[in-house]
């Protein structure tokens, strides 16, 4: 049985780069203690040499991986059988999976999880995460090796922002969520104890569908929080931007006099004025780290602006070659918008645990270029996508 793919660096291309594979940023400083994006890219290359792949390549790997007989999950295996090419075959860059067409995300709900476990990876231990069921009802899907690289890769973030080391603190879904079991994985990369929170995010979902005030429940997560901040004084603080907000305006002194050093947040988002308004009066002497993604498509990680610009929206930049972000035409799912346009967010899952082809995600985002740290194109002023017949319910995550 052929072992999951090996990395090697990556062949140099002759042809412009796809926006999702690195490229040249336009200069302008880095953050104190953030490198450049030589430096930041080439430590999380060091950490996952399977990021060496170009996009191209690893592509081409994962049509092998998920299509082959002795490796592939049943999930796609049976699907093989029934599309109009031969992945192995016909896929031969990026740009080929638009044979695949549209995701239909509603298969995946309907797949068991013993399909989508790929046979290559038969015997070694894996998680079952799901989503956190905003659109509707939630995805599950398998972890072998996903977890693993995030961590590795928000490590390399943090040491170089100074941040790597001490407790950390989750004030994020527990249960079957990514999002918390990242967490403890990250505290364990480097020793350090991770505190929880007891948090039922689908039953806030459930109480905001319901009519009903969350209020309440809210207040029980902060006061379990406020209880671990004042007796451990973990180093950073992992929650919602949702929850930070109104987290900061109900603890009695600002989060930085509680020892943490930094806020790390995803899930919900908050709008450009809330954003200002916790770090100008909650956050002073605390960095505040966004990420923007979920449980398929993986973490898209922070470039924070230029110091020339502070105002300027931060933007979102998601590794390649596990994953692909592109900003596309609501009309036209296959159009990419120009640099500085707002479109739809159509994203592509490449991970040996999992493969999802141009999934329509529930967000629009602004398109942009690549950033100095990250140097390949990414999303910014992310922001639910609503339309007038489709249900969305953020709740807190």
């Amino acid at each position: 049985m052929p072992n999951p793919p090996q990395p090697h660096p990556a062949a140099p291309h002759a042809a412009e780069p796809h926006p999702a594979e690195p490229h040249p940023a336009e200069s302008s400083p880095a953050a104190p203690g953030v490198p450049g994006s030589a430096d930041l890219f080439e430590a999380m290359r060091e950490r996952v040499p399977q990021l060496r792949y170009s996009l191209d390549e690893w592509t081409v790997r994962m049509m092998r991986w998920h299509f082959d007989e002795r490796t592939g999950s049943p999930f796609w295996l049976a699907r093989r059988r029934t599309l109009p090419f031969d992945p192995i075959k016909d896929v031969t860059d990026f740009a080929s999976l638009r044979l695949f067409g549209l995701f239909d995300k509603a298969e995946l709900r309907a797949a068991r999880v013993r399909d989508l476990l790929p046979k290559g990876f038969a015997g070694r231990p894996y998680r079952v995460v799901e989503t956190g069921g905003t659109s509707g009802r939630p995805c599950r899907v398998v972890d072998v090796t996903r977890a693993r690289y995030d961590v590795a890769m928000y490590r390399a973030m943090l040491e170089a922002r100074g941040l790597a080391g001490g407790s950390l603190l989750a004030m994020t879904p527990s249960g079957p969520h990514a999002y918390g079991h990242f967490v403890k994985l990250l505290g364990d990369d480097w020793g350090g104890a991770v505190f929880s929170v007891d948090f039922d995010p689908r039953w806030v979902k459930a109480q905001v569908r319901a009519g009903h005030d969350p209020q309440d429940y809210i207040a029980h997560l902060i006061d379990q929080t406020r209880v671990l901040l004042e007796d451990e004084h973990p180093s950073l603080l992992f929650t919602t931007s949702r929850l930070l907000l109104a987290l900061a305006i109900a603890l009695p002194k600002p989060l930085g006099a509680y020892g943490v050093h930094a806020v790390c947040t995803g899930g919900t988002s908050c709008t450009a004025e809330e954003a200002r308004y916790l770090r100008e009066q909650y956050l002073d002497g605390v960095q505040w780290i966004d990420t923007y993604g979920n449980t398929l498509v993986g973490h898209a990680l922070q470039g924070d602006p230029p110091p020339t610009a502070p105002d300027r929206p931060h933007s979102y930049h998601l590794p390649p070659p596990f994953a692909a972000i592109q900003v596309v035409a609501p009309d036209d799912p296959w159009r990419e918008v120009g640099l500085g346009e707002r479109g739809l967010v159509r994203a592509t899952t490449l991970l040996e645990d999992l493969f999802l082809p141009n999934l329509i995600e529930r967000d629009s985002a602004v398109r942009v270029g690549p950033h100095p740290w990250f140097p390949w194109d990414g999303v910014a002023e992310v922001a639910p996508y609503r339309e007038a017949d489709a249900e969305l319910v953020e709740g807190v995550y």
